[in-house]
């Protein structure tokens, strides 16, 4: 019993030191990574190791692939379906690489194994960062991409012996519609509900990868970054950016108070290099796991956008708007835009998604990635914002570029107000004078129609008041206590002949134009003018019924706020009007046709 005990003592003794030198041999590893990644430095050509990265001209993939090579010891094969690699001016490392032969592009259909296979054997360690953030909207080929070509990986990988493979996964994985999250961590299980289509097909390619760990020596793991952001980004800046420049970035979903992780790219790679320097060591607690990465300083998501918006010059959101009204009217826009896209959703970023990530906590726990693969962050999240605006200089408000982008053609909108002042003005061009106008109609309003009074005593009301302003104003020193008051020319009080020649027309351009109507109707040849035209005098009649007094301020109200929606959504509303044209036109095809139309048709010989 006594040699049992000392053989089970040593026994336990020899773990905990091969315990100790895998540990050390990780931490000598992290060390030789910050001293690489610091000075430069570049390790001797026999300590080369060589990986694949899937996805490798991808946002995500383009920073790991750069980092590698900064590493020095690594030999990278950039892995895409693009037809070349598309290097930017910006990646001089990478050209160097690909001249010297330390970097390699293979162009690979992510549904044809046999390419995958030549592409990734001979290889120890495979990185796999799809491109899920620019897909089309197609469920099919969303599905393709994503879930079944993690299968191809996984097969892939198994047969050329690989033995490891690092997946970056995503946050929105565990994350349900209806729940806030704070502090989550890896205990939190997929939901029933995901966010959207490619949240539960990321889960999918996730829980596929890490089940084939430990099967023909393979050993995997994933990495869940939350709300990746950089230079590169095609998804979230660009977005606000649209936003800001729309109108939509000054409103704040809810009370502004939800919070959310978000992560610098370079901190998603550096996590990446850091679960593979774990698996090398294979670190039961690592392999067949999934680790939360972020940059460990959540704070509120307003904030952030108004970080971005403020870097590019844009204004910070101010107005809080209800969530629940949001998302009510970003539901009916979803279902309008499924039934114009033939029941196909777009899966890319979009105003659904940024609405739901703002009206909800969203933060998650890095204490096992910190515990496990030794990851912190390399870049704070002050300075992650400052090099992604300094990124996107490009599209700042006042920049060259942003000038050039901006279409010079008018919006439907804009025309049909007349592309002048109350084009400006209705279409928020200027947001303090349109408010001053809104506010100077709203008085106007209460003053002519809710005081109680005649129309007649109030108009005369308002003019004695007006007269007696200004008469009091000319008595006025042109001088009190230093301040000039200046005088109201004469010429304020003048129309002259030009505006009185556009003022006859426009009122003459308003008169013929209900006549040619009127014509046309006399003639009985148009059903469309006819339906249009009963419709609008039902909808005036149903109105005015009610009460006119009523009818006028909702009319107030739907001049500053219908053409600005309309101005944001013209595609969308002119398909919906194109729809519901075609099938009127289509019921209007079954009408008898016009007596005026059928006595033109008869044959000249018939009685």
């Amino acid at each position: 019993m006594h040699s049992c005990g000392c053989g089970g003592l040593e026994a336990t003794t020899g773990l905990v030191v091969l315990r100790l030198m895998i540990v050390r041999k990780r931490e000598g590893s992290r060390e030789k990574i910050k001293m690489v990644e610091e000075n430069g430095s570049h390790y001797d050509d026999r300590q080369l190791k060589t990986c694949v990265v899937i996805g490798g001209r991808g946002f995500i993939g383009r920073s790991l692939v750069e980092r590698l090579l900064k590493l020095g010891n690594w030999i990278v094969r950039v892995i895409d379906s693009y037809p070349s690699p598309q290097i930017l001016p910006s990646e001089s490392i990478l050209s160097q690489a690909f001249s010297s032969g330390r970097a390699l592009y293979f162009r690979v259909d992510p549904l044809n194994k046999p390419q995958i296979i030549k592409a990734i054997e001979g290889v120890p360690v495979v990185f796999f960062t799809d491109s899920s953030g620019s897909l089309p909207c197609d469920f099919c080929f969303c599905y393709n991409i994503i879930v079944q070509g993690a299968k191809n990986v996984v097969n892939a990988c198994r047969e050329c012996k690989v033995k490891r493979l690092i997946y970056n996964s995503s946050a929105d994985v565990v994350i349900d519609i209806t729940r806030d999250i704070l502090n989550g961590d890896e205990s939190l299980p997929y939901p029933d509900q995901f966010q959207d289509i490619v949240a539960s097909l990321k889960a999918q390619a996730e829980a596929l990868i890490l089940s084939a760990n430990d099967i023909d020596g393979l050993l995997t793991c994933a990495l869940r970054p939350c709300n990746v952001f950089g230079p590169g980004d095609e998804k979230l800046i660009p977005f606000l950016v649209n936003v800001a420049n729309s109108g939509w970035a000054k409103f704040i979903i809810g009370n502004g108070a939800k919070q959310s992780d978000f992560t610098y790219v370079d901190n998603v790679s550096h996590a990446l290099i850091c679960a593979e320097e774990s698996l090398d060591s294979h670190m039961v607690s690592v392999s067949g796991k999934a680790f939360f990465v972020n940059n460990l300083e959540p704070m509120k998501f307003w904030e952030f956008v108004s970080l971005v918006l403020d870097g590019l010059g844009y204004q910070r959101p101010i107005f809080n708007v209800p969530a629940w009204v949001v998302q009510y009217i970003l539901l009916l826009m979803k279902l309008i835009c499924v039934k114009l896209n033939n029941g196909k959703l777009d899966y890319s970023v979009s105003v659904h998604y940024v609405a739901n990530l703002a009206a909800h906590t969203r933060t998650f726990s890095c204490s096992a990635s910190q515990k496990h693969i030794g990851y912190s962050p390399v870049v704070s999240l002050e300075e992650g914002v400052a090099l992604t605006v300094e990124s996107f200089s490009h599209f700042a408000r006042d920049s060259p570029f942003s000038k050039y982008n901006k279409s010079d053609e008018q919006s439907k909108a804009y025309k049909l107000l007349g592309s002048g002042k109350v084009a400006d003005i209705l279409l928020w061009r200027e947001e303090k004078k349109t408010f001053t106008c809104f506010l100077l109609l709203v008085l106007l309003y209460y003053w002519f129609f809710l005081t109680g009074r005649t129309f007649i005593s109030s108009a005369a009301t308002l003019l004695l008041l007006i007269i007696s302003v200004l008469s009091g104003y000319h008595m006025l020193p042109p001088n009190i206590h230093g301040f000039a008051i200046p005088r109201v020319p004469l010429s304020c009080f003048e129309i002259s002949e030009v505006d009185m020649r556009e003022s006859f027309l426009t009122m003459a351009s308003l008169w013929n134009s209900p006549s040619h109507v009127t014509r046309i109707l006399a003639q009985g040849s148009d059903w469309s003018t006819f339906l249009k035209v009963s419709a609008l005098l039902y909808i005036f009649r149903l109105m005015v019924s009610h009460s006119l007094i009523i009818a006028i301020g909702v009319a107030l109200v739907l001049a500053f706020t219908l053409f600005f929606v309309y101005e944001q959504y013209e595609e969308e509303i002119d398909g919906i009007v194109k729809v519901v044209s075609s099938r009127v036109t289509k019921e209007v095809s079954k009408l008898p046709m016009p007596f005026s139309i059928l006595s033109r048709s008869k044959p000249s010989g018939s009685s």
